[in-house]
């Protein structure tokens, strides 16, 4: 039977995507018109929804492609221009070039990265220590570089152990060409539990980048843009989170020890012991025929990592140039110098870039539908320690389901002009700016929209391997989203304001005036 064009045009749209999921985005965009012509308010929200619907069903298809579909009506039909959207890219231009540049250096840093994780997976056999370990370096890390680096760099090591095992288990050697998605030839049982065993430490390496990112001013690109409108340098903004950091840190930690020990949640996943030993003969295999340049490109790619640590903690440049200087050093030290073999390295960066600049798009609509505003006039109007949990509770709300970095940079804003006209003090501010940035980081862990981080791990190339979808992401993150979000609550509202009177009176920190703020803003 021929198929007609309207049916191929249909097969073709969306590719093999399930046929409820096409018929509901075409639903959409049928209805996105009309509610906007009744209602330009309510259509702004149901745009919002819809967008977190493609996220959900990243699994599904690609969010680039219905996303980007959504978003091209929205401009059509006003709820934002292009200018706008320009704009919002332009202002989170450095979180681009940290994609495209900075993930794609790590690529040119995976021996490395392979061969230091290796030894730590195959010398820490205790499941507790191996995930504390794994929390600890991804917060510790993130401190200092984008806890999107911190995540392709997991990503990449997991990645790596996954093939390495496939590749064996698959009847191949080491070194052989081999398809990884394809499971036709293996046996499932250790496949599943090392699939479990795996998706623990990317959930662990995850909520360690939300619990270091947190603390310093270059953790996350909202803290770059609240540091700068209060005028804190990196050591005081560190010493005014502290209050809130430091136990929720802890208690992010002791999160980690009940999870692994009770086994709630799906964690408590051992690494199976015929896994365990392909490991260890891949890595008794590379040690034995590391060639004298091989061990070279190591060294190398060693002190280039110290150039990186070095470079971003001291802000040397901006973190998407660095990320280029570590494109250039490696791949020249390497002898990687073939057009082809550099492409490589940015696959998995460029189509996560194009979805970040519709989600840009999205905020633009945000923006110009002022679909926050009821929400921050609102908490504006309470007073004290109610007010900075208010805050914290409202950006915390909005983070879940927004991107932390525009629900920040929007807050703050609004929070300056307050400050401006005079409705706050300048103490008041500076606590607001401690509760808004605690608010827009921890609880923005339970779903992938909210941090950059999470949803770059969750459209990854390691996310469909390890069946690690928007729903499973989301019942994993769970309880560090609960732990989190209470004791960074509880310490707003009852240490917030009294530690920060102990480190004035220690001289730690010191009051500012009220025309410091917003001096160099940057943002929306």
């Amino acid at each position: 039977m021929q198929t007609s064009m309207i049916a191929a045009i249909y097969k073709n749209f969306l590719g093999h995507a399930p046929d409820w999921y096409k018929k509901t985005i075409i639903a959409f965009l049928i209805v996105n018109p009309i509610l906007f012509m009744v209602d330009p308010y309510i259509a702004g929200w149901t745009l919002v929804i819809q967008f977190i619907f493609t996220l959900a069903m990243a699994l599904k298809c690609y969010p680039l492609q219905p996303g980007g579909l959504l978003l091209i009506e929205a401009m059509f039909i006003g709820m934002t221009s292009p200018g706008h959207m320009m704009h919002e890219i332009e202002v989170n231009l450095e979180v681009l070039l940290l994609l495209v540049f900075m993930v794609a250096g790590i690529y040119f840093m995976k021996d490395l990265l392979m061969y230091l994780f290796t030894k730590l997976v195959i010398k820490v056999q205790n499941k507790l220590v191996l995930s504390l370990s794994f929390i600890f370096a991804s917060a510790f890390l993130s401190a200092f570089l984008d806890a999107l680096t911190v995540v392709a760099v997991i990503i990449s090591v997991g990645l790596g152990f996954y093939s390495i095992y496939h590749k064996v288990a698959s009847g191949k050697e080491f070194h052989s060409d081999h398809d990884h998605t394809s499971d036709d030839e293996l046996g499932s049982h250790d496949l599943e539990d090392f699939r479990a065993f795996l998706r623990n430490l990317m959930m662990h390496s995850a909520v360690g980048t939300a619990l270091g990112g947190v603390m310093t001013m270059v953790g996350e690109p909202q803290n770059l843009i609240i540091a700068d409108k209060a005028g804190w340098n990196f050591v005081e903004f560190f010493i005014r989170m502290a209050p809130v950091t430091i136990p929720v840190f802890v208690f992010g930690l002791l999160t980690t020890i009940v999870l692994e020990k009770t086994g709630l949640f799906s964690y408590g996943a051992q690494l199976p012991t015929a896994v365990r030993q392909i490991l260890v003969d891949y890595n008794d295999h590379m040690d034995k025929g590391r060639s004298k340049r091989e061990t070279a490109k190591l060294i190398v790619q060693a002190i280039i990592g110290i150039w990186l640590i070095v470079g971003l903690a001291t802000h040397m440049a901006s973190v998407g140039l660095i990320g280029l200087s570590v494109i250039v050093l490696a791949t020249s030290m390497s002898g990687v110098i073939e057009e082809h073999a550099l492409g490589k390295a940015f696959e998995e960066a460029l189509p996560f870039t194009a979805l970040l600049c519709v989600f840009f798009g999205v905020v633009a609509v945000i923006i110009d539908q002022g679909l926050f505003q009821p929400v921050i006039h609102w908490v504006l109007s309470f007073e004290g320690e109610t007010q900075m949990v208010m805050f914290y509770l409202a950006n915390g709300v909005l983070s879940m389901v927004s991107d932390n970095v525009f629900v920040g940079s929007v807050y703050i804003t609004e929070v300056t002009a307050a400050l401006q006209a005079g409705q706050i003090t300048r103490d008041q501010y500076d606590m607001l700016a401690v509760a808004i940035n605690t608010g827009t980081n921890l609880p923005s862990v339970a779903t992938p929209n909210g941090q950059a981080a999470f949803l770059f791990l969750l459209t990854s190339a390691i996310a469909p391997l390890l069946r690690l979808s928007y729903g499973r992401m989301v019942m994993m993150a769970l309880p560090y989203t609960v732990v989190l979000t209470i004791v960074g609550l509880l310490a707003t509202y009852i240490g917030l304001a009294d530690m920060t009177q102990v480190l004035y009176d220690m001289h730690w920190i010191e009051h500012h005036t009220a025309a410091e703020a917003g001096v160099k803003a940057i943002g929306h």
